[in-house]
């Protein structure tokens, strides 16, 4: 198949419709945009269709384009992706983007779940307590990153040397990453991605790359995952993220 041949298989596969046909400015625009993305980038690599749509929805949500986000958790539906891996994929952006924009991506999730009639609750994903948050957030933390935060900011004064560390253990990993819905592989590829789209996070980029690759990524699906995000987040960020972890992915 062509690329023409390619854009016409994934989008009906993913929309349910035809890509754009026709004359005009903004049909050739989205030829463009079509034939790029679901002619090219999406069968680049070996992600596959669920994983990619997570990673758009993730990128999506970090770049608040609630339009395209709208669109493409339909698509994640179409194709099979259970409610509950994508309610974890903008919820996992939380630590990074911040609590109001993963609340704008969320609304628009539950427009798209209500009109699919899929309930609003949905399945918890919940597994710690007020009690274990901490241990369980540790346990998943420190074989992939050790101490280094803690190592990192012990300069800071009274009270901020204890607590940023504990608020990072207990908040990121403890209250999201040890959240059902979402393998821990993915999880960190999903972060990688979300880093990157942000930019000027190299060094977080760096280091959940590092975190990606201990939980069980290859080279090859972090780079792929990196590229499937690039038509949304834009060439440079790619770059720079393919920069800052260069010496991780080329060993």
């Amino acid at each position: 198949m062509d690329r023409i041949e390619r854009t016409r298989v994934k989008f009906e596969k993913l929309f349910g419709a035809a890509p754009a046909e026709g004359e005009g400015a903004e049909v050739e625009f989205m030829q463009i945009l079509q034939r790029f993305i679901f002619g090219e980038v999406s069968y680049t690599g070996f992600l596959d269709d669920e994983m990619r749509e997570l990673i758009t929805v993730a990128v999506l949500t970090v770049n608040q384009t609630l339009p395209q986000l709208r669109a493409h958790i339909g698509a994640s539906l179409r194709i099979g992706v259970r409610p509950i891996r994508i309610r974890e994929a903008i919820y996992q952006c939380a630590p990074f983007i911040g609590f109001p924009k993963t609340l704008n991506a969320i609304e628009t999730m539950k427009g798209v779940f209500a009109e699919r009639d899929i309930a609003e609750e949905g399945e918890s994903a919940k597994t710690v307590t007020e009690q274990t948050r901490y241990a369980d957030g540790l346990a998943l933390q420190a074989p992939l990153y050790g101490t280094e935060i803690a190592d990192r900011y012990a300069w800071l004064p009274a009270p901020f040397a204890e607590a940023l560390p504990r608020w990072l253990t207990e908040f990121a990993f403890g209250d999201f990453a040890t959240r059902k819905g979402l393998q821990s592989k993915e999880r960190e590829l999903l972060i990688v991605v979300v880093l990157a789209a942000l930019g000027g996070a190299e060094t977080q980029v760096y280091a959940h790359v590092k975190g990606a690759l201990s939980s069980g990524n290859t080279k090859e699906e972090i780079v792929a995952a990196l590229v499937h995000a690039m038509p949304y987040m834009g060439m440079p960020r790619l770059f720079n993220a393919l920069n800052c972890s260069k010496e991780l992915l080329k060993k």
